[in-house]
């Protein structure tokens, strides 16, 4: 059964995510602020960020430079621009 949320993101109710995917009380208000909408859209955002700047998640300042995109992406509506980067119209 899915829950309701009010999605920070899109800025209206939407489906949550299912249980919580990131730890720390960063990934509870994930759980309770974004939608599964919003986070499938930060995971294509995360994806290219991670080829494109050739980042290495075993890597503690790459994961802290990914988690303050993704705070910035979610919590703070900042567009995320990548270099070269031209998407689709």
């Amino acid at each position: 059964m899915s829950r309701t949320i009010y999605c920070h993101y899109l800025k209206k109710d939407a489906d949550g995510l299912d249980f919580q995917l990131y730890p720390g009380e960063l990934g509870k208000r994930i759980f309770n602020e974004i939608s599964k909408e919003a986070w499938a859209k930060w995971m294509k955002t995360q994806t290219m960020l991670i080829n494109e700047h050739k980042l290495n998640m075993m890597n503690p300042e790459h994961r802290k430079q990914i988690e303050n995109e993704m705070v910035k992406f979610l919590f703070e509506g900042q567009d995320i621009t990548i270099a070269g980067y031209k998407p689709e119209n």
